[in-house]
């Protein structure tokens, strides 16, 4: 079964083929692309399209990668033992298991998302690097081998925080997410404000590129804060008027506590402001 998309989803043809691709290949899909382009939310439409569960793995600075194997609770197992607990004389009491094993123990095919494991030590991708090939790992507390059932559909996204290592790369197939156009950003708003004014998507639109052209702007405005945005200009009633306002002084939109999320930012668009205001004078 292939991947195309789903009705609250709007999926690109090269991302479509890209998913297709790892799903034949079995290999990991690594997904880069700017935050807010839709990265984490694939794995939940992939496995919503083939009708498989979701297993998500969220990757902290923290993480290492053998919690995503299992965790032995050695303490637990101590004081357990000092009171005469009998779950001790069995050590499996004592494994917690991790997202992998999950995926791998399944009763079918999962999707297993994950997330963002630029943030984790740049040696947290080599040592999956086995597992994740050959589908399989080893329990050293009770001896026992766990292999995946069914081989899960894995994607794992990535901000670019950091290189991830060769070795891991070619092992994935890869996909950046270019950031959509204006008619890809249509349809994605169209999916999430059916019935929207023509008017008020186009002028919000044209107002939410030219933001994300300033010169200078430390964070460029993403997929979700132009949905959050567009979610408080309709609660509010904004009067498409506003957005396109020529004065200067008003060179920051309304609610743009949306869209910029830094004191940078807006201090740049005040500048800007001035300066516009200073050259028509």
């Amino acid at each position: 079964m292939n991947f195309e998309g789903t009705s609250s989803y709007v999926a690109t043809p090269d991302l479509k083929i890209a998913v297709n691709a790892a799903i034949r290949l079995e290999r990991p899909l690594l997904i880069k692309g700017e935050p807010g382009t839709g990265k984490s939310v694939l794995a939940t439409e992939v496995a919503k399209a083939l009708d498989a569960p979701l297993i998500e793995w969220h990757i902290k600075s923290t993480t290492k990668a053998q919690q995503g194997l299992y965790e032995y609770d050695a303490v637990s197992r101590l004081r357990d033992g000092q009171l005469g607990d009998e779950r001790v004389k069995n050590i499996a009491n004592y494994i917690k298991r991790g997202k992998l094993w999950d995926a791998f123990e399944a009763p079918k095919r999962s999707v297993l998302l994950i997330d963002e494991i630029d943030k984790a030590d740049i040696e947290f991708p080599n040592d999956l690097l086995q597992e994740l090939d050959r589908m399989e790992f080893f329990v050293y507390e009770t001896g026992e081998t766990v292999k995946a059932k069914t081989r899960p559909v894995v994607l794992i996204t990535s901000n670019n925080e950091k290189e991830l290592p060769d070795a891991f790369l070619r092992r994935c197939f890869f996909h950046f997410i270019k950031f959509p156009d204006a008619e890809t950003m249509r349809r994605i708003v169209d999916v999430h404000f059916p019935g929207l004014k023509n008017r008020l998507v186009s002028d919000a639109l044209r107002v939410f590129y030219e933001l994300r052209d300033v010169p200078g702007l430390k964070k460029k405005p993403s997929t979700s804060e132009l949905l959050d945005w567009l979610k408080l200009l309709l609660h509010e009633d904004i009067d498409p008027a506003l957005l396109n306002e020529k004065d200067p002084r008003k060179l920051v939109p309304p609610l743009a506590g949306a869209l910029i999320k830094n004191e940078q930012d807006t201090h740049l668009l005040e500048r800007l402001a001035f300066m516009t205001r200073r050259r028509n004078e």
